[in-house]
């Protein structure tokens, strides 16, 4: 009971941040699972399954509240499943230190690419309307697909930015539609696991936290992605990935690092990290303030 508690509230945490900004439940949770030493296949798996009800879940929340472009899930979900049960396919296959270790590198990436991403860059609107190509969004869907079946996260951290960064949809419709596609990515991802790995061996005490926090919190996060600043969570994830993948990767057999060595990087990081929150959250301020000016020289 108190395993299933403890993993209920991981993933209302990481539904939390993964409804209001679009990616890292798989991510965070993975991270989690790999610390205290499952099987990378498994963990990933694990997760897939637990996503099945959060990314229901989370995609009904969204349309409810008028989130979703569904021209654009239903171009990125095929591709994306494709690549996830190639991915599923690959990690299953792969011996268990190299995946673990392989999966961390992944993890590190996505996670130091959040920090920098919603750290440092803000959001232009400028062209919001114009549509996305299908040379666009397919190479899109199965890259991202594919990531997230072997790092056990990536379909937000991947498809998140990117549409985001082409300036053509609103945040929130970004967030919801991405949302709302992992389902099938996801359906795609379990399929892939079960195949190669089967049944035996999921804890499914784990994967029932995991899916109950998340299905319990997803409405309530679908309201707050209007709410919560994006560049703030966006650097609390991102440093909390970098520094738990760090930790994996410092304690793995392939290099001995010494413990002075080891505590340096953790404080660096941790300096980092306490940076990036405090930059994104002037950065905020300063774009609220700026929308305030804009808006009482309109009205008056």
């Amino acid at each position: 009971m108190q395993k299933l508690v403890m993993f209920a509230l991981v993933g209302v945490a990481a539904q939390l941040v993964d409804g209001s900004l679009g990616m890292a439940y798989g991510v965070t949770s993975t991270t989690l699972l790999l610390m205290i030493g499952t099987n990378p296949a498994m963990a990933s798996a694990m997760v897939q399954l637990a996503q099945l009800g959060t990314t229901a879940a989370s995609g009904i929340s969204h349309h409810t509240f008028g989130n979703v472009d569904w021209r654009v899930v239903r171009t990125i979900a095929l591709p994306g499943a494709i690549g996830a049960f190639i991915g599923a396919t690959l990690l299953v296959n792969m011996p268990v230190d190299l995946a673990k270790v392989v999966m961390s590198v992944l993890l590190l990436a996505l996670g130091s690419y959040l920090l920098v991403r919603f750290t440092v860059k803000g959001f232009d609107s400028s062209r919001v309307g114009e549509p996305l190509g299908r040379t666009f969004l397919v190479p899109l869907g199965g890259v991202a697909g594919f990531v997230d079946a072997t790092a056990g996260g990536g379909w937000g951290p991947i498809g998140t930015p990117a549409l985001l960064a082409s300036g053509r949809m609103e945040p929130r419709k970004v967030i919801g539609s991405v949302s709302t596609s992992e389902f099938v990515v996801t359906l795609a991802a379990s399929i892939g696991f079960l195949t190669a790995l089967g049944f035996s061996g999921i804890q499914w005490q784990i994967v029932a936290g995991l899916l109950i926090g998340g299905v319990i919190v997803a409405p309530f996060a679908a309201m707050l992605v209007k709410v919560i600043p994006a560049r703030m969570l966006g650097s609390l994830v991102g440093g909390l990935i970098v520094l738990t993948n760090s930790r994996t990767l410092i304690n793995a057999d392939l290099v001995t690092v010494p413990g002075g060595v080891a505590i340096a990087i953790y404080l660096a990081i941790a300096a980092v990290w306490a940076y990036a929150i405090a930059h994104s959250w002037r950065a905020h301020r300063a774009d609220t303030a700026e929308l305030d000016e804009v808006r009482d020289v309109v009205e008056a």
